[in-house]
């Protein structure tokens, strides 16, 4: 199973899992996100406590929520309290160590849109919005983005920002600090093609790429030329043993990973 029979999104999938070693309290979303985060706590963080936006610590998922309001999401936890509590005094009491999400848009500056595909006022698609995404970008120490990399994601300017990251770039992101927001914006973003993290000036940097992706397709699918590490890095492929978590435990329908 690790001999190359895998898809672009179990790849991703696994890749995102790897990136939460040592962390310890992660607050995510339903998806691929979810996907990613209960494959790191069955594999390389398994003290990570998984904290969900409808008022639930520390689960353990008996299967894939369908919803944040699934009753699934509850299952092993170690509490479960209103929405009003995880967000004061878990979130904004500085107590999440990564926000995991998903992005409809990401610009080279970690800015993230989930709202709307073209004007505001009458877009050509409307999306789900923020929910707790824009509060979680703010507050949680650290910010991981998961998502399908295409030249419709990757722009050069997103149509809405509804989660902040490292907003322009260079002293821009001193705006962080002077706002008081707890997090340090955008850490890692990884997508079906490659791995990125960011400069000290806050732009994503390519560091690695998936099996069977070139510097070439990666270019074409962004709307930006990409910093790139010297060398770039090959992403390990899945295991055998990340492949049948995925393939039976987390996604056995195929919803997020076909």
């Amino acid at each position: 199973m690790a001999d190359g029979s895998f898809s672009r999104s179990e790849m991703m999938i696994v890749a995102a899992a790897r990136e939460l070693v040592g962390r310890r309290v992660c607050f995510v979303g339903v998806g691929l996100p979810n996907i990613a985060v209960n494959l790191a706590q069955r594999t390389v963080a398994p003290e990570l406590e998984l904290v969900y936006e409808a008022g639930v610590y520390g689960a353990r998922p008996a299967r894939l929520p369908l919803s944040i309001g699934d009753p699934t999401i509850v299952t092993g936890a170690t509490a479960v309290t209103s929405m009003f509590e995880l967000f004061g005094f878990y979130l904004q009491g500085g107590l999440v160590d990564v926000g995991f999400l998903g992005a409809a848009q990401i610009d080279r500056f970690g800015n993230i849109n989930t709202t709307v595909i073209g004007d505001y006022a009458r877009p050509t698609t409307r999306l789900p919005g923020s929910g707790g995404a824009c509060e979680i970008a703010i507050n949680a120490r650290q910010v991981f983005v998961i998502m399908r990399q295409s030249a419709r994601s990757f722009v050069e300017r997103i149509d809405f920002r509804t989660s902040p990251g490292n907003l322009g770039g260079g002293q821009s992101r001193d705006l962080r600090q002077r706002q008081g927001w707890l997090g340090s914006g955008p850490s890692v973003v990884v997508t079906d093609m490659a791995i990125y993290h960011f400069t000290e000036a806050g732009e994503m940097r390519l560091d690695s790429l998936h099996p069977g992706t070139t510097l070439e397709e990666v270019r074409a699918s962004m709307a930006w030329e990409p910093r790139t590490a010297d060398p770039i890095a090959r992403t390990a492929p899945p295991s055998a043993e990340e492949l049948r978590l995925i393939r039976t435990e987390l996604d056995p329908e195929g919803v997020y990973t076909r």
